[in-house]
């Protein structure tokens, strides 16, 4: 039995739900909006972890549970305080086991926990032969006017696993600098090239090519502008590296983000742990959710 854990409307975990139907599988989804009402009893001896989980009236051993695939949200904060602290108790006991649980997990919150430094991550990616950007992690303004001097087009973003825009670093945002003093932020050299974002389901890539006019195509279109995503093959040595550097991470499930340059060299920038894939199935016909869904039946090709 595969298990969803989730919002069944977040559009990753329903197609992938979907998908699952599709084929024919045995699956149970766990609506985390819904927690409150769910049970999960866990009982530790020699080492073994055995429990049950009750969701929606059915009760199932834990050992009867082939995979997950988990995508936790927001714990839910309706209902009374009762309510909301059972659902926060079982989330917090679901997500535990998720990381000692004798199935596959797609994928382990202690894995996951690679995306939280992103200077972490860059050195993770150089150790799988990837180039990255020349990089600098920072709280002196001066010290990233140097950068930006030395470099002349840089971008900006978090260094943590919190979404942000990235943007370039113009002379009207370089007005602000001086509060990087009280948030340590991450400035890479702007790469020229064409983005490239991979997925990596277990030994299979789906490389996809966007083509857009902004540094950051996720929200071309919050700058008036569009993104146009196009399947790809990626040269067979770049996609050995994709599928080793998310090994290397310990995640089965991943969205490498990749820039080829103008001299076919592909710089790598991070990984995403719980890649939002449903937009580049969309756009670019990428069978990811069948390949995922397979993967987690053991049916992979």
């Amino acid at each position: 039995m595969i298990v969803f854990y989730g919002y069944p409307d977040d559009r990753p975990l329903e197609r992938a739900i979907d998908a699952a139907a599709d084929l024919g599988l045995d699956y149970l989804v766990i609506d985390q909006r819904h927690a409150a009402h769910s049970d999960m009893c866990l009982e530790v001896r020699d080492g073994d972890v055995r429990g049950r989980l009750v969701v929606s009236g059915s009760s199932i051993r834990i050992d009867e549970i082939e995979a997950v695939y988990a995508r936790p949200l927001t714990t839910p904060m309706h209902g009374d305080q009762r309510e909301r602290e059972r659902a926060r108790a079982f989330d917090d006991v679901f997500i535990e086991w998720l990381d000692v649980a004798d199935c596959l997990v797609v994928s382990r919150p202690a894995a996951m926990h690679s995306n939280a430094s992103k200077p972490f991550q860059a050195q993770e990616i150089a150790a799988c032969g990837f180039s990255v950007p020349d990089t600098l992690v920072s709280t002196d303004p001066e010290r990233v006017r140097e950068f930006w001097a030395r470099h002349g087009s840089v971008v900006f973003k978090s260094i943590s696993g919190i979404r942000s825009i990235v943007r370039p670093l113009d002379e009207q945002r370089a007005a602000g600098l001086d509060r990087v003093r009280d948030l340590p932020t991450q400035f890479q050299e702007l790469v020229e090239g064409v983005d490239v974002r991979v997925h990596v389901v277990g030994q299979q890539v789906f490389a996809t090519e966007i083509s857009s006019s902004v540094v950051d195509y996720r929200y071309a279109h919050r700058d008036g502008a569009t993104a146009v995503l196009t399947p790809v093959e990626l040269p067979q040595d770049v996609a050995a590296r994709c599928v080793e550097l998310s090994a290397r991470l310990d995640l089965p499930f991943a969205g490498i983000d990749l820039r080829r340059r103008p001299d076919g060299d592909h710089v790598c920038f991070e990984v995403n742990p719980m890649p939002g894939y449903s937009y580049f199935e969309a756009e670019a016909g990428q069978p990811i959710s069948t390949a995922l869904v397979e993967f987690l039946a053991g049916k992979a090709a």
